[in-house]
């Protein structure tokens, strides 16, 4: 391999560390406020960050004291789901745009609301870490929906197992091992 080439290969690997390392930061952001996970959403962002949510401004540090508590009054369970993003980065610097669907079963557990949105952010590697430094979120569609169906006894008898809003999540589990089945039983 010649000189540039082996450079050229740093380069490709370097960024596709990079890149897979600030998109971990903004999926972990994600399943933090799903789970209420102070740690995950707090690691997402430098503690001086500034994350912009219409009105409401906190800091990295404050965060998920805020959303933990704005979720908790107005959802019983809520996903956050990442499609689209793209990401430049320059240095130590990068920008990204992360397209972003909500969905917030309410608390009476028959309606949903539905928010698609972005996040444009910031990020910065300080330290060898890639962290949010500056998130402005938009709101760009929002509508209610019926959700009275998870409380139809069709849906109640498939068994899909309830998500937790913290560390007790099957998601946590490790490993994750095979449920018992009725066959299991016989």
């Amino acid at each position: 391999m010649t000189t540039p080439d082996l450079e050229s290969l740093r380069r490709d690997l370097r960024y596709l560390l990079d890149r897979t390392a600030i998109l971990d930061c903004v999926a972990n952001h994600a399943r933090g406020c799903d789970r209420h996970d102070t740690d995950l959403i707090t690691g997402a962002y430098h503690p001086d960050a500034i994350d912009e949510h219409g009105k409401a401004t906190n800091t990295g540090t404050d965060y998920a004291q805020w959303a933990n508590a704005a979720h908790a009054a107005t959802a019983r369970v809520h996903t956050h789901n990442i499609t689209t993003h793209t990401c430049e980065i320059q240095g130590d610097t990068a920008h990204a745009e992360s397209y972003s669907i909500v969905v917030l079963l309410g608390n009476d557990g028959t309606t949903a609301q539905f928010v698609s949105g972005r996040y444009v952010d910031r990020l910065e590697r300080r330290d060898g870490q890639w962290r949010i430094a500056l998130r402005r979120s938009t709101v760009e569609i929002m509508f209610t929906a019926d959700a009275s169906v998870l409380a139809s006894p069709f849906f109640a008898s498939q068994g899909y197992p309830a998500g937790a809003r913290d560390t007790s999540d099957l998601s946590y589990q490790r490993p994750l091992l095979r449920s018992a089945t009725e066959e299991d039983h016989r």
